[in-house]
């Protein structure tokens, strides 16, 4: 978390974060168009970001395309921010319902994460990495397994042979269908490719299939892990690709320290969540 704190502290840098919010996927040459400042000095915090986590890249024939990584900020949220701020939010939005009565409207709230177009030309994608203190082996099994998968992703199951070719399924036993697909590739424990299609509101449904990557890279006592979510339209419904970084996060915290996120989404079908508290 150091890391990341001390790439937040410098304006530059945040600046050419919210310039890949803005626009996600961006080369080089694109974002030292966006900064007042030379090409050597955008390099140099961008490979502060990318050390950070903050910024994951992808190439593309020579380019070095920089996505946004939300993950890390996701994981400040719920183990610093939301703890402390929880108490106050819950007691002013009582206040809020209070004083407004019967007057309040519902007001759903997107999901920040953004897409990018695939250098492909084939949809739009999103693209998420972390750290992991753990082995790949131990990595691939809270993947694949569906009792400890649904540990860190909202109580959601995912059962499969695994195998090349095999089909998916994923949902919250007795409660809701959430997807289904293809295992597309199967190459334990480094990569898998899948198929992804939502079933749990007619909306979603109505997307047709994505796709999900997953890519374990063992990295010393470590292993970086990235979901590359692609092959979405342009205008995808943010509910199809924004629980990644909460689903990651959660992931982390469980396999570094056996224990589950204690957010309102991280519990939401878990029979535990806390007060009346609903998932955004």
């Amino acid at each position: 978390m150091d890391a990341v704190f001390r790439a937040l502290a410098d304006p530059t840098r945040r600046g050419l974060l919210d310039e890949l919010f803005k626009q996600d996927g961006q080369s080089l040459s694109a974002l030292e168009e966006r900064v007042p400042m030379t090409r050597f000095g955008v390099m140099k915090h961008l490979r502060v970001l990318e050390e950070a986590g903050l910024v994951t890249t992808r190439r593309h024939g020579r380019q070095k395309l920089h996505f946004l990584n939300p993950v890390p900020i996701r994981l400040i949220h719920d183990r610093w921010v939301s703890k402390y701020a929880e108490p106050w939010a819950a007691a002013l939005t009582g206040l809020k319902r209070e004083l407004e009565e019967d007057t309040m409207e519902s007001v759903e709230v997107p999901h920040r994460v953004g897409l990018t177009p695939t250098p492909d030309g084939n949809g739009a994608m999103a693209v998420f990495e972390i750290y992991i203190k753990t082995t790949p082996e131990r990595l691939w099994e809270a993947i694949t397994d569906p009792k400890l998968r649904a540990k860190y992703s909202f109580g959601v199951e995912t059962r499969s042979d695994w195998t090349p070719g095999s089909s998916y399924e994923a949902g919250v036993p007795g409660v809701v269908d959430i997807a289904a697909g293809e295992n597309i590739e199967v190459d334990p424990p480094r990569r898998l490719v899948q198929s992804f299609t939502a079933l749990w509101s007619d909306e979603v449904k109505a997307a047709g299939a994505s796709r999900v990557t997953w890519e374990i890279t063992p990295v010393r006592d470590s292993c970086q892990l990235t979901v590359i979510h692609d092959q979405l339209a342009p205008d995808a419904n943010p509910e199809l690709y924004g629980g990644w970084p909460m689903i990651l996060s959660g992931l982390k915290t469980l396999l570094e320290t056996g224990e589950s996120l204690t957010t309102p989404g991280s519990l939401m079908y878990a029979g535990e969540q806390p007060g009346d508290a609903t998932a955004s």
